[in-house]
């Protein structure tokens, strides 16, 4: 019986999570999980989409995408990175039930949220990390979201901090180790399609 794959991203600020990990699940005809996993935890706790998204891991994301849509101050942007930090433990259990439930029931592409430590005694599942320099992350991120150098140098800084918090302050772990994961790869030198195949290859071995 065929088992569908499942992936999980972990991705630093500006190395293109957010465009690689759709492009793998289109690839592996499975379901991405990112910014469907705030909605769905909002909906289990009956809290309202904007207490779950201060509490979620992908906070660095949203900042970006917030900036680009209406212009965020960066003071703001700093504010919301430190709500951020302070994500409770009922976010946390919530999202990794759910986590926990798609790698049960099926394959699937996760982006972030520590998926590779909740899932790293899962036998099928391939731990994958996007990284790169610090400077190609940033020049990256320009690029793809328009954004000024002191923007995007400033969203990189804030956005690691948080995701790395995330991990350490939930799971005691460092989410840079390439000890959690199958594969590290700089997104940031190499293509967007052979980054895709890379993984592809590596979750259908």
């Amino acid at each position: 019986m065929h088992t569908p794959p499942l992936v999980t991203i972990s991705a630093s600020y500006g190395a293109g999570g957010s465009r690689i990990g759709p492009a793998v699940a289109e690839r592996l005809g499975v379901e991405f999980l990112d910014r469907a996993i705030p909605t769905r935890v909002a909906d289990r706790l009956g809290c309202s989409l904007d207490d779950a998204l201060a509490h979620d891991e992908s906070l660095g994301d949203a900042i970006g995408r917030l900036a680009s849509s209406f212009a965020l101050l960066p003071e703001l942007a700093g504010a919301m990175v430190q709500a951020g930090v302070l994500a409770g433990e009922d976010y946390r259990r919530e999202t990794e039930t759910l986590i926990r439930e798609h790698a049960a029931e099926g394959g699937a592409v996760i982006l972030g949220r520590a998926a590779a430590v909740i899932l790293r005694d899962h036998p099928g599942a391939v731990h994958v990390r996007l990284d790169g320099p610090p400077q190609r992350r940033v020049a990256q991120a320009m690029e793809l979201e328009g954004f000024s150098k002191s923007d995007a140098e400033r969203l990189r800084r804030d956005g690691d901090r948080a995701r790395e918090a995330y991990v350490r302050h939930f799971y005691g772990c460092d989410a840079r180790d390439p000890a959690l994961y199958h594969l590290v790869i700089d997104s940031t030198s190499l293509g967007t399609e052979t980054v895709v195949e890379v993984i592809a290859a590596a979750a259908t071995r």
